[in-house]
């Protein structure tokens, strides 16, 4: 499988957010514990929908939450 074309830093802003476990995120987003672990290990892209949830459950502009990676 290729790597993915961006970043995150969902693992960090769940820990700086009261140490917010995956399964909550998953819950708040509306998603399982396990596609925001997938996320969050670059193994699964989210849809733009989930991404912008993500990034609204953190408070933060999507730029903030996932990075592009300039090659």
């Amino acid at each position: 499988m290729a790597k993915l074309p961006f970043d995150n830093d969902i693992k960090t802003m769940r820990f700086l957010t009261g140490e917010m476990t995956q399964g909550d995120l998953g819950d708040r987003v509306g998603v399982t514990r396990q596609t925001i672990a997938a996320i969050e290990q670059g193994k699964y892209s989210p849809s733009l929908e989930v991404a912008f949830r993500i990034a609204r459950v953190f408070g933060k502009p999507l730029e903030d939450v996932f990075h592009w990676v300039d090659e």
